[in-house]
Parts: C-alpha cells; sequence; structure tokens
C-alpha cells in the first residue's frame, strides 16, 4: 500500500464561495486513528440523531480503530489539514459479499464525511483514491454495500457510477449492494 501514490484534487468549497481547498486522499497513518474515531463517532451520532441509526457511537473507540489503521484498513481525506473524511477499504467481505470470487474485489465500508465538510466532494475524494487504488490493484470490481431505505445515500453512488448488483438482508434490515466492474 505504501507504494499507492496520494490523489490531490482541487474542489470548490462551498462554504467559502469563491476560494477554492486542495482535498489530499492517502492511506491513513497510525497517528491519523483518533482523527478517524472522532469521524466516525460523528458520523454515527449524526445517524442517531436524524433518526436513522446504523451505527453505534461506542463501536468506534481509538483503540479498536488504531487497530483497523494498524491493518491499513482506512482511507483518509484530508482538507486543509484536517481529516475531512474516511473509508475503509477491504480485499474481502465475507458478511456482505460471501459470493464474492477471493483475490477479485476491494469492498467499501464505513464511509464517513465531518459535517463541515458535507456536500463538498469528500465522499466523491474518496471514492476516487478506492477506484484508482483497486484499478492499480489489479482488481475487477470495486464494492459496497448500504441500506436500502437511504436513497440519498444510493444517490451518491450511483452518481460516481457504481450500479446495484442486487438487495439482501442481514437479519430483519435490506442492504442494496452496489459495484463498479473496473
Amino acid at each position: 500500500m505504501a507504494s499507492l501514490h496520494p490523489i490531490f484534487l482541487r474542489i470548490p468549497s462551498l462554504s467559502a464561495g469563491q476560494h477554492r481547498f486542495c482535498m489530499h486522499t492517502e492511506f491513513a497513518g497510525p497517528s491519523d486513528a483518533p482523527a478517524i474515531a472522532a469521524v466516525l463517532r460523528e458520523a454515527a451520532q449524526w445517524l442517531v440523531d436524524h433518526q436513522q441509526p446504523l451505527w453505534a457511537v461506542s463501536d468506534f473507540s481509538d483503540a479498536s480503530v488504531q487497530q483497523d489503521v494498524d491493518g491499513g484498513l482506512y482511507v483518509v481525506a484530508r482538507a486543509g489539514g484536517d481529516v475531512a473524511g474516511v473509508v475503509r477499504f477491504q480485499r474481502e467481505d465475507l458478511a456482505f459479499w460471501p459470493d464474492a470470487e477471493p483475490g477479485t474485489s476491494a469492498f467499501l465500508h464505513k464511509l464517513a464525511v465531518r459535517r463541515a465538510w458535507a456536500g463538498q466532494g469528500v465522499s466523491a475524494a474518496l471514492l476516487a483514491f478506492a477506484r484508482e487504488h483497486a484499478i492499480k490493484g489489479g482488481l475487477r470490481y470495486l464494492r459496497l454495500d448500504c441500506v436500502a431505505d437511504r436513497q440519498a445515500l444510493r444517490t451518491l453512488y450511483e452518481g460516481f457510477g457504481f450500479t446495484l448488483h442486487d438487495c439482501v438482508f442481514k437479519g430483519r434490515r435490506e442492504f442494496a449492494r452496489y459495484q463498479i466492474v473496473l
């Protein structure tokens, strides 16, 4: 993973009007774990506050996130030196994609953006980085899932180029599985 070059994007800042900021995406380093945990807790709390619970805030302790960061599983998007968003990048996903042929796919989870950066291209920057990393890794698919009734999230993914693969039930919840053929 260390050989992958970061992606830099210039994106118009919606909050700053005429100003622009530089978005830098890369795999997270060990010192990023507390910031990643904070982004995830903020996103989990926002979902709870908006009656859309998905993740438990308590699931994102600094220690548990540190373990995943140390395992090379998180990508960060930085804007102005701050971590603006994160996504978990995995090479297997037996929980949501047990039918995927091993070694052919990358899987994304826990896409989260700080509220201060919402609507400013952070998600697109993270998705673009993941797509490029999967392509450079010789993979055939970039895959993800989301709760099927989250239409705004589904629209985001479809707008980026993901196509619906199918819908599956996990417990009593329906999840939409999306992919991009690389």
